[in-house]
């Protein structure tokens, strides 16, 4: 079960982290336009629940599965920091 709890850690921090990132911009830029960063800081909520949630309810075999939500994680925070990156540069 080690392994599960360094799951549920992981997620934690690197969402904990992704959201951080997004809050400390929109601190130290508050004249540009936060719509577009709102929405991803809302959609690495929901990367967080739905991940929470599988990790909460695994499925057998429970290694595959802990393994395939790690990637999720990852594969996830990718897409989000692709998102923000454009979101920054497309922003005046």
């Amino acid at each position: 079960m080690n392994n599960l709890r360094v799951i549920k850690k992981d997620i934690e921090y690197f969402i904990g982290e992704f959201i951080d990132d997004c809050t400390l911009f929109l601190a130290l830029n508050p004249d540009r336009n936060s719509d577009a960063i709102a929405a991803i800081i809302d959609e690495s909520v929901d990367l967080y629940n739905s991940l929470k949630d599988k990790v909460n309810h695994p499925e057998e075999p429970k290694k595959a599965h802990y393994r395939a939500v790690r990637n999720d994680l990852f594969a996830g925070l990718d897409q989000l920091c692709e998102k923000l990156s454009a979101a920054i540069n497309t922003q005046e």
